[in-house]
């Protein structure tokens, strides 16, 4: 979470330019003639583009099986928990959010609410406001944000739990525990803090300053590869912290607030999530970038390391401790954008004529997620909540599978689970017509949209972009774009809006830009 959510208010300043204006009396109808017909040409050269796209479209569309034979369904049982926070238990996925929100599944698509609100009611934390009264009395706040809960040596599952003004870095960091990862939790008590005042020194001793110490939110607690445990934490403020935590206590090992490891200047960078591939053997930190309100750009983006503590580094190779604003400033988008590989941002495959679903909601704002790996398949699922077009701040649990490219960078499939698994993919089964989305990698309220593409027998790449294209081993691909390329992954997946199965692509450049594809054409599975 951030400190200015629904609560920092926005500054505008206005400019008031003067300026002299002439005006030519003899000359005002001639030059409103002018822009008449100006207009008019503009008007005309719109249409006759627009027509001639809608030709070339058509063309391309030409023979291909937009609808499936019968309609494919997939019942789903949708939750809303802000921040979702997975831990796997016998069998079950559990995730915990903001609000003190939290559900729980079995194949990932139907879930089934167990508690939310801050309130006596709750069965996971029951009477939070008295048994957290030391956290939300600091934070000056009646709520919780993102929590992370994990499973220790003694078979206990702890939780850690931050609560936040909203309107600056005053919050505090605590842990409870329960012997059942349903709860009730018990609070143990609070491990940091932040925000505080001139009067009262901060973990690191001295004055606390908000534009180089963490606002002590969002953390995930993960055991590296050698059985050390360890807290990744921090939102906005100065940026991201890990601490090594005692791995039969939970608590710190060390006073302070730990090691840096990016961020400084209030740059809007929150929601660390780290996770260990037994595959690559990287650690890789998720990232959420920009604000998580519907017009606030909210991205997914990830680094990695080869150790738990960093440094974290980037595809195109940054430090990721060199991503800070500038000195002064604050919300500095621009900065942040030059650091991560974006992965998932505002996306929205497109209606075609002749598909169902006209009416699509793409997503908006995805952000804060989790990862969970599932040892027996080596599948690794991406958890995150998500805002949707035409439907205002109402948000959604989402799930992804996340696949690693020839490179072992993460790329995120286009499309939410449903079950599905890679195949092995025949170059003749890749030729065809794509909706192609260019995430690009600014941080905006700009909704990505698709257009088409195709990709020929002969390994070339037409359409609104060109370039060329090939199969490496059973699902893997290379794909460039201009003089861009692109290493990913091929999956056959259900399109929600469409009701078909399609081929899928998800992929990433060297410089951190994914791009995902999703096939006009109906398909089988095998």
């Amino acid at each position: 979470m951030f400190y200015g959510k629904n609560s920092i208010k926005k500054t505008t300043f206005s400019l008031l330019a003067v300026g002299i204006i002439v005006l030519g009396i003899s000359g005002c109808d001639s030059k409103e003639m002018n822009n008449k017909n100006t207009a008019q040409s503009e008007a005309v050269t719109e249409a006759a583009e627009e027509s001639t796209q809608k030709t070339e479209e058509s063309d391309s569309l030409a023979g291909i099986k937009l609808k499936a034979d019968a309609n494919e369904k997939h019942s789903f049982a949708n939750v809303s928990v802000h921040d979702p926070s997975v831990i796997k238990v016998d069998g079950t996925y559990y995730i915990f959010g903001s609000h003190l929100a939290g559900a729980k599944s079995t194949d990932l698509m139907n879930w089934t609410l167990l508690s939310t609100g801050v309130n006596a009611g709750n069965t996971i934390i029951p009477d939070a406001p008295v048994e957290l009264e030391d956290a939300l009395t600091w934070a000056q706040t009646d709520t919780l944000w993102a929590p992370d809960v994990i499973q220790l040596q003694d078979g206990r599952f702890y939780m850690y739990y931050c609560a936040c003004r909203g309107d600056s870095p005053l919050s505090a960091l605590g842990i409870a525990v329960s012997d059942n990862v349903e709860g009730p939790y018990k609070n143990l008590g609070i491990i940091l803090k932040s925000g505080m005042g001139s009067d009262i020194e901060s973990e690191d001793g001295g004055i606390y300053n908000a534009a180089e110490q963490p606002n002590v939110v969002d953390p995930c607690v993960f055991f590296d590869k050698e059985g050390k445990l360890w807290m990744v934490y921090g939102s906005y403020s100065g940026g991201v912290f890990i601490l090594e935590l005692n791995p039969e206590t939970g608590f710190p090992l060390e006073t302070g607030y730990g090691k840096k490891l990016l961020g400084e200047n209030h740059l809007r960078i929150e929601a660390p999530y780290i996770i260990y591939s037994p595959e690559s053997e990287y650690y890789y930190m998720f990232l959420s970038f920009g604000g998580l309100a519907a017009d606030g750009g909210y991205n997914i983006r990830v680094c990695r390391s080869k150790t738990p503590d960093g440094p974290y580094y980037d595809s195109a190779g940054n430090d990721m401790i060199n991503c800070k604003g500038p000195a002064n400033t604050v919300f500095d988008d621009t900065a942040a954008a030059e650091f991560g590989a974006k992965i998932l941002g505002n996306i929205s495959f497109q209606w075609l004529e002749g598909e169902n679903g006209k009416l699509r909601n793409g997503y908006v704002s995805p952000g804060h997620n989790s990862v969970a790996y599932d040892e027996e398949t080596g599948k690794y699922f991406m958890i995150f909540h998500t805002r949707f077009e035409n439907r205002g701040e109402a948000h959604e649990v989402r799930v992804h599978q996340l696949f690693l490219n020839e490179d072992d960078w993460f790329v995120a499939a286009p499309y939410r689970y449903i079950g599905e698994s890679l195949e092995v993919i025949q170059d003749t089964e890749v030729v065809g017509t794509y909706k192609l989305i260019n995430q690009m990698r600014d941080i905006s309220s700009f909704i990505k949209k698709s257009v088409l593409i195709s990709l020929n027998e002969d390994y070339t790449v037409t359409g609104e972009v060109s370039g060329q294209w090939k199969l490496s081993g059973d699902n893997q691909m290379e794909i460039t774009l201009g003089k861009t390329e692109y290493k990913g992954v091929l999956l056959k997946q259900w399109d929600e809006y469409g009701l078909k199965t399609v081929l899928t692509f998800s992929a990433l450049s060297e410089d951190g830009t994914s791009i995902l594809g999703s096939g006009c054409e109906a398909v089988t599975t095998n």
